[in-house]
Formats: C-alpha cells, structure tokens, sequence
C-alpha cells in the first residue's frame, strides 16, 4: 500500500519460486520452509499431519518471508507478533553472504530483519514453531465500549481455551464493539471443511462492502446481513479452516475509482477508551467512509527491534474506503496525521506496511529505535542495496 516492496529504478526480486519445504518436524511441532511460500501453502502441508499455524494474519494469501518483514500478528490471543514463533531465519545479504539468525545466533541481526521491511538484506528460509489444529466453536456479544477493557482480561484473556478474539467497532457511532470468540471446543463441527477452498465466488461480500460504503444510512444491512449471522449462527470449525481465509472476499469489483485500505494503531491498554474515543471524533470530523475498527490485543514485544507493541496493547485496525484520486490520497494524508499524533500522544504507535502518510518527524517519534536499525543497515549494507519507499522516505532523516 505504500511501496515497502518497491522503489523507482530498482530491481524487484519475486520471491514466489522459493516455496518449498525444507524441512517438517511434526513430533517437535516446527517446520523450516523458503520464504516465498504463502501461508495457505503451509497449510496445505501441514494439515494432513493435523498441525496448523500458531501466529499468522487473518488471512492466508500473505508469503511467510513477506509476513516475518513487517512481523505480522493476528487475533491469537496472548500470542503477539509472528516473531515469537519464529525459531530462525536465513538471510541473503548484499555482499553474496548467507546467514542464519536465530535469538542466539547473531540476535542484533535477527530481531533487526523480523519486522525490518527488507532494509537488510532478503530473508530465504523462515523455521517456524507449530500448533495443534484444534476444532474451535464462535461466540459472540455486544460489550459497552467503556467495560470493554475488563471485559477482555476477566472473560477472554484469562481463558486459556480461548485461541482467538477481536471486537469490532462499526460506524457511525464507533461506541458497540461486537466480541467475536473463538474458544477451543468439543463441540460437533458444522463445517466439514479442513480449508476455505480456493476460487469460491465472493459476490455477496463484494456486494454488501459496496452498499455499505455508497448507499446513505446503511447501518441496518450490516446489522441484519454481517452481525446478526454471527450472533445467530452457530459456527464450529477446525482452527485451519477459520485461518485459511482468502483476501479476495475484500476485494472490490474495480480499483478504477475506489480501493479498500487499512490502516492500524496500537496503545497500551490503559489508553483503550480516550483512544477509541478520540479515533471516532477524527473520523467523523472528516466524514471517512469507514466499513469498521476490530480491535486486537498483543502482549509487549520483547524481541523485534522496531517492535509496533512496546508494552501491552490493543490495536485499532482501521478498514475503510478511499478514491483512487491523488485528492482523496491527500485528504487521507491529513486526517491520518491526527491519528498518528494522537496515538504517539496515548504511548502507543502506528504499523508501518500502509501508506506513508507519517512525517518523518512522527516516524522518529514512534519508531526511536530505527536509530539503532540503520546502524545494523550500515553494517550488513552500506551501499543501501536494499531500499524500498518505506526507507528511502525515512533513511535520510537518521543518517
């Protein structure tokens, strides 16, 4: 969304060839595979063994490689990011040298490449840890925006059965969060499905995100066609199947004059509710044709260098719609700015793979370590080989 994969005049590496296995381990639950490779290609190996992945995104189209650079998380609860199932990685940097990277093999390195947006070099083979695939059983419920925090640690985070869980906040009031649980279950399956197939036909979701986002005073299609199934339906489905999900169901039917975008804050949970509060006046303010917030949970990362969670948080991941217009594209700039201050103002940050919409003035504010970040760079690349948009916007201001 941004340009962390591209750059003017550079050369691209496609790293989708290299989605092999090299090896799987299903007695100790890991797993060593080329970067390249996308989630829902691990899955289909390692589902016949009955094992599935134990931190990824929502979504199984992103590359493992891809997912370790920006260290991803999902709605694993009590998880964090990806990086803490991560056991190695190897790396391919600019002067021919390949290096493994472990947390006791060159770990200045290796907490520096797990979220470094390829500044380093390009990461050629990731060991993950895995998981049991489980079956998990749906539950849902309204929560009042101000319990919600204590809702979260008495009923969900306490729960060591519950796998995953996120509350979505939905316009124009951004003040109902829906609870939306999924906890480990004995349950009968209603899906006998081991995956989301591929190429299903997502029209119905197409359809419904468009009038969502067009038609005037539309808050009661999503309430009758989107929460009101979730509340009603009951859902019990092994943990592959609900992490198999394809990003085409958010895909819009053209990109000519509109496009769907995220965006995502994170602040320590004290924060939560000024946070919430103030996220739902800026985007009122400057009518943002937002479809929801869900809101997530991470335990502080202790690992990555340019860590998004610095102490527990919840995170904001803001979904909305924009214009394919370089006008649209600035009036975004300018309330995304507010966000930015505000969340920087609350303790917390914003995550780095949109658009970069950040001052460098804000990035420096959120991101205080990227000093120590381009002083690894210098080290293992001191031509800057490796650049994308993200760094050739920021690099100049640490140097």
């Amino acid at each position: 969304m941004g340009g962390q994969i591209a750059a003017t005049g550079s050369l691209h590496l496609d790293m989708r060839g290299m989605n092999g296995v090299v090896w799987l381990d299903v007695s100790r639950r890991r797993i060593r595979v080329q970067a390249g490779m996308t989630w829902r290609e691990l899955q289909d190996v390692i589902d016949p063994h009955d094992l599935a992945v134990k931190i990824m995104q929502n979504y199984s189209n992103f590359s493992i490689g891809g997912s370790v650079s920006v260290n991803c998380h999902g709605r694993y609860v009590g998880a964090g990011p990806v990086v803490n199932s991560i056991r190695a990685l190897q790396v391919a940097f600019a002067d021919g040298r390949i290096m493994e990277l472990s947390r006791e093999i060159n770990p200045d390195i290796f907490r520096a490449v797990a979220g470094g947006y390829g500044g380093l070099g390009v990461i050629t083979e990731v060991e993950l840890e895995l998981a049991e695939n489980c079956v998990i059983a749906r539950q849902c419920e309204r929560v009042a925006l101000a319990d919600y925090p204590a809702f979260f640690r008495e009923k969900i985070l306490s729960n060591p059965h519950i796998l995953l869980h996120n509350a979505d906040l939905a316009p124009p009031s951004f003040d109902r969060p829906l609870a939306v649980t999924w906890e480990v279950s004995e349950k009968k399956l209603t899906e006998s499905k081991r995956l989301v197939p591929r190429g299903l036909n997502y029209a119905r979701e197409q359809n419904l995100i468009w009038a969502l986002t067009e038609l005037p005073a539309t808050h009661w299609l999503r309430e009758r066609y989107a929460d009101d199934a979730l509340l009603n339906t009951e859902a019990v489905v092994r943990r592959n199947y609900e992490a198999s999900l394809d990003t085409a169901s958010l895909e819009p039917r053209t990109r000519v004059f509109s496009t769907y975008l995220l965006q995502e804050y994170f602040v320590p949970t004290q924060a939560f509710l000024p946070f919430a509060r103030k996220m739902a006046t800026v985007l009122k303010q400057y009518n943002v044709p937002a479809l929801n917030i869900s809101i997530r949970h991470s335990p502080a990362d202790t690992t990555a260098l340019l860590a998004w969670a610095q102490t527990e948080v919840f995170s904001f991941v803001l979904y909305y719609k924009q214009r394919s217009n370089e006008e649209a594209d600035e009036a975004s700039r300018r309330w995304t700015s507010r966000l930015i201050d505000t969340a920087i103002s609350a303790g917390g940050r914003y995550y780095l793979p949109y658009r970069l919409h950040a001052s460098p003035d804000q990035f420096h504010r959120a991101y205080p370590q990227v000093a120590e970040f381009f002083q690894i760079k210098n080290k293992v690349d001191p031509g800057n080989r490796f650049r994308n948009m993200l760094w050739d916007k920021y690099l100049p201001c640490a140097k």
